[in-house]
């Protein structure tokens, strides 16, 4: 098969490369920076949400789940305590 003359191979290889690199963006901002932006935006209000904001998270938190799981090893999402407790 023979390509029209605008396209060549090195263009195609120029497409291929942009398009590798359309989906390479798409999967950083899946699985990293979203998740980030989430985990982030959670710790900051979780005691200050109301019902639709605290809603809308969750809904968030099922759509990028795959991110948020690649992070969780690596987070501690327990409130801070009151303080020290002497014995």
């Amino acid at each position: 098969m023979r390509l029209p003359a605008p396209f060549s191979q090195l263009d195609l290889a120029n497409e291929s490369l942009l398009v590798f690199g359309a989906y390479a963006l798409l999967a950083g901002l899946y699985l990293v920076v979203v998740p980030l932006a989430l985990i982030w935006w959670m710790q900051r209000r979780w005691t200050l949400m109301g019902k639709i904001e605290r809603t809308a998270i969750y809904g968030l938190v099922f759509l990028f789940f795959p991110g948020l799981l690649l992070f969780a090893p690596f987070l501690n999402l327990r409130m801070a305590g009151q303080g020290e407790v002497d014995a």
